[in-house]
């Protein structure tokens, strides 16, 4: 789940029962000093928003430059695209047709 800030890659981890997440900062993002703060600011963010709401999950957050930049948007991108990475994993099971709630083929069926 890309966002302004950083990007969110999420998969199941079938026999793992906790969250496990890494970083990645380039040095894109900065000197070692800014890299370093920005780890520390998505470390924060992620034990207090994703480690609790989920298990068996494997998280990559990798930072980009505009992180460093404009610290302010780092927690809604990362809630926001924690959010849509749950609701896309959640449909991971449905057939294509169906990801929407409806039937595909409603009208034609007698």
């Amino acid at each position: 789940m890309g966002r302004p800030t950083l990007v969110l890659h999420v998969g199941a981890a079938p026999g793992h029962g906790g969250v496990r997440v890494g970083f990645v900062v380039s040095k894109a993002v900065g000197d070692a000093v800014t890299r370093n703060r920005v780890k520390r600011r998505l470390r924060h963010l992620v034990a207090e928003h994703l480690v609790p709401s989920a298990a068996g999950l494997d998280v990559v957050v990798r930072a980009l430059p505009r992180a460093a930049q404009q610290p302010a948007e780092l927690a809604p991108d990362l809630i926001g695209a924690w959010s849509k990475a749950l609701r896309r994993l959640a449909l991971e099971g449905v057939p294509p047709g169906h990801r929407d709630g409806t039937d595909p083929l409603r009208g034609l069926r007698r």
